[in-house]
């Protein structure tokens, strides 16, 4: 049977819907990809995606007419794993090194991910495809939000060493202070100075905090309460205490 038989048989019309669902898929991860400026755009990745569909449509239907000879078998698998190595190259294209940073590697990935979704297209395996698009997206934009809240609840506690007058209240403004500001007071240790003048008397105060604004900034808050001598990050005290 040949080619043209095969396609015949089939109707050219779902062959070009196919060819359309790989434009329409690529072109939307294209663009996202052009939206943030990167090196490859939506041009690259709908003809990366409609390409690859079309070596797919040319495996599976472009040789029935040699299948008429003996001795001939068709292996379509193969025109697959040659799109896979090919796609490689234009992978490694995109990535480039300036100074220690690595430029390029999600963009490469996205590119490889369009050749895959080009090749589900031609298979027709449409769903597939438009989910592998979803999880594009899914990846590209929803981790990055991810990793944001994880670093934020995943940052090691601070150590704040504070000194302060003791017996006026001041403990209990800076742990009020504290957690007014979004930071969880997770253990405290007092030290006092032992002394005769108990309106003198100082006591130094190591806070263990965990919060999500800059210590720089509570700092700078709690050295301007009264009865506050000295405020600073770490386990160091000041000479004075």
């Amino acid at each position: 049977m040949s080619s043209d038989a095969v396609v015949a048989g089939l109707g050219e019309i779902p062959l070009l819907i196919e060819l359309g669902t790989a434009l329409l898929f690529s072109s939307v991860i294209g663009l996202e990809r052009e939206i943030r400026a990167k090196s490859a755009g939506m041009r690259t990745h709908a003809l990366v995606g409609v390409g690859a569909a079309l070596f797919m449509l040319v495996s599976k239907y472009g040789f029935g007419d040699l299948l008429a000879f003996d001795r001939v078998s068709l292996d379509p698998s193969r025109v697959a794993a040659q799109i896979v190595s090919g796609i490689g190259f234009i992978g490694g294209g995109l990535i480039f090194v300036r100074r220690d940073a690595v430029r390029g590697l999600t963009t490469a990935a996205t590119v490889w991910v369009v050749a895959a979704v080009g090749m589900a297209c031609g298979s027709g395996l449409v769903v597939l495809a438009a989910a592998t698009t979803a999880v594009h997206f899914l990846v590209v934009l929803g981790y990055p939000w991810l990793l944001h809240l994880l670093r934020r609840s995943l940052r090691e506690p601070q150590v704040l060493r504070i000194g302060y007058l003791d017996g006026h209240g001041v403990l209990r403004s800076v742990l009020t202070l504290c957690t007014s500001s979004g930071w969880t007071v997770m253990d405290l240790e007092v030290e006092r100075e032992d002394t005769d003048d108990e309106q003198q008397r100082t006591a130094v105060v190591a806070l263990r905090l965990r919060g999500k604004t800059p210590v720089k900034e509570l700092v700078g808050q709690i050295s301007n309460l009264p009865g506050v001598v000295h405020a600073a990050v770490g386990e160091s005290v000041d000479p004075g205490f």
